[in-house]
């Protein structure tokens, strides 16, 4: 992907974000893959709907970076997914409020609720609580990196996708699937057969 369309397409993201209030204030990192071993992604605390284009931070898959600013503190998270899922080519972190009532309160999300759900986001493990930026966060999210979409316990939520797109819509269907879960409790999943068919 061109250099300069790829910071365009990610600010563009990141402020989309934050406008559906699925992100606040400096919370939050998001990337995108420009070529085989390089990645840019949004550089440390700073509020994902004041970025521009020239404020994200070019990194190599190893962790190196190739251009000015500070990149995220969890851009480990983001490369270690890269590394792993060589179709993988954006990843989104967010701490969208519904996902993250579940996160604090210890329960699953279940987004088998709805065909959308059950058919973009696919099953959605959660990781255990690691500190923020820790070696030990990283590799638990690695072992849960085939997923298209998890929970970080007390944390947050985190997609991936082919697409920044594909990753966007997932995190925004996500957190739909999450909120209807708290405004539907009890309501049951669809039957396995038809879960089945939509991922299909």
């Amino acid at each position: 992907m061109n250099e300069m369309y790829a910071r365009e397409r990610l600010t563009e993201i990141c402020k989309l974000l934050y406008e559906r209030r699925i992100t606040v204030s400096a919370g939050g990192n998001m990337s995108v893959r420009i070529s085989e071993d390089e990645i840019l992604i949004t550089p440390s605390g700073t509020n994902k709907g004041l970025l521009r284009p020239e404020d994200m931070v070019k990194l190599s898959l190893e962790g190196k970076a190739l251009s000015a600013g500070r990149p995220s503190m969890e851009s480990g998270l983001h490369l270690a997914l890269y590394r792993m899922n060589p179709d993988t080519n954006a990843v989104i972190h967010c701490h969208p409020l519904h996902c993250t009532a579940l996160a604090v309160s210890g329960r699953r999300i279940r987004p088998n609720m709805t065909p959308e759900g059950a058919a973009l986001l696919g099953d959605v493990p959660t990781v255990p609580y690691f500190t923020p930026g820790s070696r030990e966060l990283v590799e638990a999210v690695a072992r849960e990196g085939r997923a298209n979409a998890m929970i970080m316990e007390r944390h947050g939520a985190l997609t991936q996708g082919r697409t920044l797109e594909e990753a966007y819509n997932r995190m925004e269907e996500l957190e739909f699937q999450a909120n209807l879960q708290i405004l539907a409790e009890g309501a049951e999943d669809l039957p396995a057969e038809e879960i089945c068919k939509l991922r299909a």
